[in-house]
């Protein structure tokens, strides 16, 4: 097992009033977030700040990647409620930017994508708030969940590659690398003036070229917003981290990012989809 490296430091804040003011609003709501299910390692940074990445349709994903913490199974049931009470939770919390996230869900006719498009809708009533959505790859109802959606557009689209190619089989299993860029390609060709958004996680066994190329393949794609992390193990039942990459090799990957021709890339050893994603859409604008 290899030893987490001086560089990758996690600030845990002194004073946890804000944290669990946080935690009362969502389960007050039965609201799930991203950053508890997920185990992130930014979640004391965020909910402190008062923000958090909202995970809707449950809590329990139909897919079975070995990197991620989120429960896996079969889902119980869709709460109609949901988009309202997303609504009424970030009015309280007072944001002016949020995103969305979900597990996937296999098992609905459209993915969840109908839930997604109806969230946006409720949260749109709120006066001033800008909408990030992450979205799943809604395996093959590409089309169906991207007219869905185009009826309550986002103010970000995202989508997350995740790694590269070769490792699609045992990294994200269920899912595939040209149809995960066809969803990307597809949204930025349907709605050029909104921006479409991917990430990577590093050290689970690419190799630098096979990321160079992704980034590539994302830029060709339509993509002009692009995040890097470095991949955490979130327990021991979870694939192991092959490596840490330095800092120089963060700030080495970005370089090559800009130099294929994103203007906006968000690269380090704790950054994630959705951490500053408020920062990193002020960037764009």
């Amino acid at each position: 097992m290899l030893i987490k490296p001086n560089w990758i430091k996690i600030k845990f804040p002194t004073n946890l009033n804000n944290i669990q003011n946080v935690k009362k609003v969502l389960r007050n709501k039965s609201l799930k977030t991203v950053c508890e299910e997920a185990r992130c390692p930014n979640l004391h940074e965020c909910f402190n700040n008062g923000t958090a990445t909202f995970m809707i349709l449950g809590s329990i994903c139909t897919r079975k990647c070995p990197f991620c913490a989120v429960k896996k199974g079969q889902p119980k049931y869709l709460d109609k409620n949901e988009p309202k009470n997303l609504a009424k939770v970030i009015k309280k919390m007072n944001l002016s930017y949020v995103v969305i996230t979900s597990v996937n869900r296999d098992d609905l006719k459209d993915g969840g994508s109908l839930h997604f498009s109806k969230c946006i809708k409720e949260i749109r009533k709120i006066k001033n708030i800008k909408i990030e959505i992450l979205v799943p790859d809604f395996r093959k109802k590409e089309n169906l969940a991207l007219t869905l959606i185009g009826k309550n557009l986002p103010d970000v689209f995202n989508h997350n590659l995740e790694n590269v190619p070769r490792l699609y089989k045992y990294i994200r299993p269920g899912a595939n690398y040209k149809k995960s860029l066809y969803l990307l390609n597809k949204f930025h060709k349907k709605f050029p003036h909104i921006p479409t958004k991917s990430g990577l996680m590093v050290g689970l066994g690419e190799k630098k070229i096979e990321i160079l190329q992704v980034i590539k393949d994302l830029y060709n794609n339509g993509v002009s917003m692009l995040t890097i992390g470095q991949y955490l193990q979130p327990s021991k039942f979870h694939i192991s981290v092959k490596k840490y990459f330095h800092l120089e090799e963060f700030e080495e990957i970005k370089n090559q990012a800009l130099l294929i021709g994103f203007k906006y890339v968000f690269c380090g050893p704790l950054v994630r989809s959705s951490y500053h994603a408020f920062a990193q859409y002020n960037v764009i604008k």
